[in-house]
């Protein structure tokens, strides 16, 4: 299963997401905003990140930039999950380095479904 590093300022949505990551079989890794998610996402090397929008201090947008310019980085997916679901919107988020979004409030139903999809499938043979 997946290692994700889900970067949430808000208690309730990183308890749950981490809640049904944890539930489906992944291990999730948690930041509280992005200047911490930015440095776990470096430590850890995540196969996948889930990254809030709109935080304190370093914004989503901001840390996906700091993300995207380690280069070790390449290739992990970087989903922003938002309550920005306007028209325009997910144009914007694709611009600024993500690879797709999830709205919020989440779904708890479809939630890791719409996680899953984003993740890099593995080569054949790989457990």
């Amino acid at each position: 299963m997946a290692r994700i590093l889900i970067v949430e300022d808000n208690p309730a949505n990183l308890a749950l997401m981490e809640y049904l990551l944890r539930a489906f079989g992944h291990t999730p890794l948690v930041a509280w905003d992005g200047e911490a998610g930015v440095q776990q996402a470096t430590a850890e090397r995540p196969d996948l990140i889930l990254l809030d929008l709109h935080m304190p201090r370093v914004d989503g947008f901001e840390a996906a930039r700091r993300i995207r310019l380690d280069r070790s980085l390449d290739g992990v997916p970087l989903i922003a999950v938002t309550a920005s679901a306007m028209v325009g919107d997910r144009d914007k988020i694709l611009a600024q380095g993500f690879d797709g979004y999830i709205a919020k409030p989440i779904t708890p139903e479809t939630f890791v479904e719409q996680v899953e999809r984003f993740l890099p499938v593995p080569p054949e043979g790989t457990p």
